[in-house]
């Protein structure tokens, strides 16, 4: 008898496990990984089970129907998780459901597919995204002008700009790089494209790429940029039509008229600015503020990320889940925007109050979104050309690539109107 009961007792305790229980996967300080913690729930997408992102909660934890495939998975990849009970999920859901908690349920229901615009051949700097992406497992596709051009965006649900310069003057690097041979390369490179795609200058081809990024973006997609292709992309739409580009990166001058005539309408985040027409200075337009602007060193270099009403604006709740509200500055070509030229319909999440400097920012365009994200690499207080890349294995807790994850998980959520 002993044995029938102790056979019974252990079935409904299998039983249980298996099929009424969850996997709770705490975000807030608990977490021995949370870059990785991103990657399993991208993990768990693919296999076609949904996922809660508990707003607020917990540092904006995750969770979702126990299956023992997904407690090995997060064994192996060193996430710390938790097998709880129906009654302590149901315990969970209530709380959060509470008018008076500022917190709230996403429902991540499938993976989105990524793409990550950058040239096909090595260049001398890392990329935040496509690191992070590597290190939390999660898969990728690059593509370049060819695959833009041809129509392939819509494949894609999220793509990536980076280290880009969409103005056609090859990152403005010629003072202290123009005879590198990556450098040679590169503008080989961009001139034989242009002359592939129909266009005679590489600042015509880049636009015709914003363009068709603009097009994705209005038809739903999301656009996730940091360091200098953010700028330098609204740049090279307020001056379609114009030039602004000098001889050493085009063949003719630029047009010293070219201020007055820039559209801002065009934009996706930036008025009113003014472009470099120094073809020396390392430097874009005003947008950015440079180190003598910004008086800051890296021991006192910090941003502050808003916390916002879950219930009532999910979006930037979602971009801004972290286990902090404080996040270490960094340093990019673009490191930061200037408050004063961001449009007045552009969300701030994250800025520095005392330089006026905003350092992340999100907007929509038409169905789709998009999020700037000012600074070069989160954990690399000043990265320099020909440095090594970041070893994330050192930095598995960073808040500062947990916002670019954030954005990945993003064009997963079941979309709620936004309340605001």
């Amino acid at each position: 008898m002993k044995r029938i009961v102790f056979t019974i007792l252990l079935a409904l305790t299998i039983f249980g496990h298996t099929y009424a229980s969850y996997i709770y996967i705490p975000m807030n300080e608990k977490q021995s990984n949370h870059l990785k913690a991103y990657g399993i729930a991208y993990w768990i997408l693919q296999n076609d089970i949904e996922v809660d992102w508990l707003l607020n909660y917990e540092g904006g934890s995750f969770m979702c129907k126990y299956y023992q495939k997904f407690e090995n998975e997060l064994i192996i990849r060193g996430v710390s998780y938790q097998v709880i009970s129906d009654a302590q999920a149901n315990s969970i859901i209530e709380n959060i459901a509470r008018p008076s908690s500022n917190t709230d349920i996403m429902k991540l229901e499938k993976f989105p597919k990524i793409a990550v615009y950058s040239p096909k051949s090595k260049l001398p700097w890392d990329d935040a995204v496509t690191l992070v992406l590597t290190y939390a497992e999660i898969p990728y596709t690059v593509i370049f002008d060819d695959e833009v051009l041809v129509g392939e965006l819509p494949k894609y649900d999220w793509l990536h700009l980076h280290h880009e310069d969409f103005t056609g003057q090859y990152g403005k690097f010629y003072r202290s790089f123009k005879n590198m041979p990556w450098y040679i390369e590169q503008q080989r490179e961009f001139e034989e494209s242009a002359r592939k795609h129909g266009f005679n200058k590489v600042s015509h081809l880049k636009l015709a790429v914003a363009k068709r990024i603009k097009e994705f973006v209005s038809g739903g997609g999301f656009l996730f940029a940091m360091c200098s292709a953010t700028d330098t992309y609204d740049i090279a739409l307020a001056a379609e039509g114009l030039d602004i580009v000098e001889r050493m990166y085009d063949g003719d001058p630029a047009d010293p008229t070219a201020q007055q005539k820039l559209n801002f309408e065009s934009t996706f985040a930036f008025d009113n600015f003014k472009i470099s027409r120094d073809p020396y200075e390392y430097e874009f337009s005003n947008i950015d503020n440079q180190f003598s602007e910004r008086g800051l060193r890296e021991e006192n270099d910090y941003f502050n990320l808003f916390e916002f009403s879950a219930k009532w604006d999910p979006i930037p709740t979602m971009l801004t889940q972290n286990h902090t509200r404080v996040i270490k500055g960094f340093y990019g070509q673009t490191t930061g925007y200037k408050k004063s030229l961001v449009k007045p319909d552009v969300v701030v999440m994250g800025e520095n109050k005392s330089i006026k400097e905003v350092k992340y920012i999100h907007g929509v365009f038409g169905k789709g979104f998009w999020t700037f994200y000012g600074g070069h690499d989160p954990e690399d207080y000043q990265h320099l050309v020909n440095e090594e890349p970041t070893d994330l294995n050192l930095h598995p807790n960073s808040p500062g690539y947990r916002l670019i994850l954030n954005n990945i998980l993003f064009p997963a959520a079941k979309k709620k109107k936004q309340k605001t």
